[in-house]
C-alpha cells in the first residue's frame, strides 16, 4: 500500500498510470543527500504530540518529524559509510529584513528562538559536510546548492526533511528541472498535515522524482561505489 493510498483515489491513480506518468527514473553513481530543515523548530526540542509541540515551536510538526528523523538515520549512516556528500540546506535565524512575503505568510516563522535554528543530534552536519542557508522553499533559488552539487560530480540526489508539501517539494522540483535525479525516501520527509504530505507524495512520484520506502532505497545505494577520497 502506497502513503497516497486513502486520500488519492483509485481513480485518480488510473488516469496518472493511463497518461503515463509515475516511471521510475532511477539512480546514478553519485548521490547526495540533502537534509533540509531538519531544526528543533520543526520537531521540537522533545518527541512531544502536535498539539503540545507546538506550544515550544509554533513551525513544529510533532511526532512525525522524530519518526522521519528516526527514519533517516540508517541513510545517513549509509552516505557516511560511503563517503558520499552529505549537503544541510537550512533556515538561518531571521533578522528583520527577512521577511518579505513569508513574514505576511506565517508571522510565527520571524520570532522563534535560536535554539529552534539548531540541528536536530541525530542527523547533525559533521565536519566536510556543506551547510547552505537559505530564505526560501527551494533548496536551489538563492544559494549556492547547484555550485556544490557540480563539484562534488553528484548526478542523484536524495531529499529528505521538510515540509513535504514546502521546502522538499519546491527543492524535488527545482533538482528535477536542472536534471539531476531525485529520489525521495517517503518516510524520511514530514508535513504538519497529513493530507497534504500524502498528496505531494504522489504528485512528485508521478512528476519529478523516485518516491519509495527508504528500506528499498538504501538497498538500491548499496551496490554503488564509494567516493574516492577528495584532493585538498
Amino acid at each position: 500500500m502506497k502513503p497516497w493510498d486513502d486520500v488519492i483515489s483509485e481513480e485518480e491513480q488510473r488516469a496518472y498510470a493511463a497518461a503515463g506518468f509515475g516511471h521510475a527514473s532511477g539512480l546514478g553513481q553519485r548521490p547526495a543527500l540533502l537534509i533540509i530543515d531538519v531544526q528543533y523548530r520543526t520537531v521540537g526540542t522533545v518527541r512531544r504530540p502536535f498539539w503540545e509541540a507546538i506550544e515550544e515551536f509554533p513551525t513544529s510538526c510533532g511526532e512525525v518529524g522524530w519518526a522521519a528523523v528516526d527514519a533517516l538515520v540508517p541513510l545517513l549512516a549509509l552516505f557516511r559509510e560511503k563517503s558520499w556528500p552529505v549537503m544541510y540546506p537550512h533556515v538561518a535565524p531571521k533578522q528583520t529584513y527577512d521577511g518579505g512575503r513569508l513574514a505576511e505568510k506565517v508571522p510565527a516563522i520571524m520570532n522563534i528562538s535560536r535554539r529552534g535554528y539548531d540541528f536536530v543530534a541525530e542527523v547533525a552536519p559533521r565536519p566536510g559536510d556543506v551547510l547552505i542557508p537559505k530564505k526560501h522553499p527551494s533548496a536551489f533559488f538563492g544559494t549556492t546548492m547547484a555550485s556544490h552539487l557540480i563539484d562534488h560530480q553528484v548526478d542523484t540526489v536524495v531529499v529528505a526533511g521538510c515540509t513535504t508539501s514546502g521546502c522538499v517539494r519546491g527543492t524535488v522540483v527545482d533538482a528535477f528541472s536542472l536534471n539531476f535525479r531525485v529520489a525521495v525516501p517517503q518516510e524520511c520527509v514530514y508535513d504538519r498535515g497529513a493530507t497534504s504530505h500524502k498528496v505531494n507524495l504522489f504528485d512528485m512520484g508521478q512528476k519529478y522524482a523516485d518516491v519509495l520506502p527508504v528500506g528499498q532505497l538504501i538497498a538500491q545505494l548499496g551496490p554503488l561505489p564509494a567516493r574516492a577520497a577528495r584532493e585538498t
